[in-house]
């Protein structure tokens, strides 16, 4: 067997950035070190089903007439990777065989690490933000220094409001700051929990990432103006230019919200296989050549700790800039004409 056939480079990184029925920290001499999730299976044949997913023995085995496939499973079987994809359950026949959806559908109601893991960071959320409240209302931080999580908190709101909230919204800016504060710091409890090896990468997600753009599209929408309307509807061009200008300008309702997803799920998705790619060419060398895999693996090694590291401030980064874009794109919609705050909107747009 090659080393190509022991290892599979691309599954071993998409097994990492998608979802998942359990946290998986290690595998070592075949014991795996995991947190099972709640499984919840409804299918016509077999009705209801719930259960733990350590049920599929990581894969190994069925339960209840369904089967975790993963990768080496859909290869060795000689499965079609098109109609069997890793990491999905399916119904099993008599002789144990999983069975396509054409033939009997499983509608997966499970809590994926993705779900778990965004539950667990509202609650880190609120848990920050209620006790920072509560001391703020005893009167600590008032009429007294601040202490612990609301003196590490309190800079970063005052950031917030003074570099983000104020400059694009001006006197309107407290009426939007619980809406920029939950951007930022949702983004940012994410994004440093998927640092942790285990985790789910839920910042790199598209369908999180999605959810936050919607918000910020209705938020955008919810605060236009006829300013806002009149300039897609008669943008201050040319008469002869105005019939070209009417579907880009349409367009750009949707684009804004768009390029804040797609800024965000790129960004964080890139440094997650970045890292997985420098420790996974330690294993390909070890398979070529064993010396060559220790040899080269603190070279790796010291690539990835560098680029976790990076990992770290982007998370700060990418969560500051939705909440600025977002911030902007609202001031944007919200404005009194043509020309007002423009020169700080397109400054705040080039950060």
């Amino acid at each position: 067997m090659s080393y190509a056939q022991k290892f599979n480079p691309s599954d071993a990184i998409l097994e990492h950035i998608a979802d998942a029925h359990e946290f998986h920290f290690l595998t070592f001499h075949k014991k795996v070190v995991s947190i099972p999730l709640p499984v919840i299976l409804y299918s016509k044949d077999n009705g209801w089903s719930i259960f733990m997913s350590s049920r599929f023995g990581h894969g190994e085995t069925t339960y209840d007439g369904y089967r975790l496939l993963e990768g080496s499973y859909v290869a060795e079987n000689k499965l079609d990777p098109n109609v069997f994809k890793t990491g999905k359950i399916y119904a099993v026949d008599a002789e144990g065989k999983p069975q396509s959806y054409a033939n009997v559908r499983v509608y997966d109601l499970s809590l994926g690490r993705n779900a778990v893991q965004v539950l667990i960071s509202v609650l880190i959320l609120i848990w920050i933000m209620g006790g920072v409240a509560g001391k703020y209302k005893t009167g600590q931080g008032i009429k007294s220094a601040p202490t612990g999580m609301q003196n590490a908190v309190e800079p970063v709101i005052t950031f917030i409001r003074d570099d983000v909230g104020k400059p694009n919204l001006g006197d309107r800016y407290e009426r939007f700051m619980p809406l920029l504060l939950s951007i930022f710091f949702f983004i940012l409890i994410n994004s440093l929990l998927s640092l942790i090896p285990g985790t789910a990468n839920v910042a790199g997600n598209i369908a999180f990432t999605a959810m936050l753009g919607i918000v910020a599209f209705f938020a955008i929408m919810f605060n236009t103006n006829k300013h806002y309307w009149l300039h897609i509807i008669w943008p201050p061009v040319p008469h002869g230019v105005k019939p070209i200008m009417w579907p880009v300008e349409l367009l750009g309702i949707f684009t804004k919200p768009f390029a804040l997803i797609i800024r965000l799920f790129a960004n964080m998705i890139s440094g997650h296989v970045i890292i997985l790619s420098f420790i996974i060419l330690i294993f390909i060398f070890g398979a070529m050549n064993t010396a060559l895999g220790w040899g080269t693996s603190p070279f790796f090694i010291a690539l990835a700790v560098f680029i976790y590291l990076i990992e770290i401030l982007v998370a700060f980064i990418q969560a500051y800039i939705f909440a600025a874009l977002t911030a902007v794109f609202i001031g944007m919609a919200s404005e009194g004409g043509h020309g007002d705050h423009g020169g700080e909107h397109e400054d705040a747009v080039m950060v």
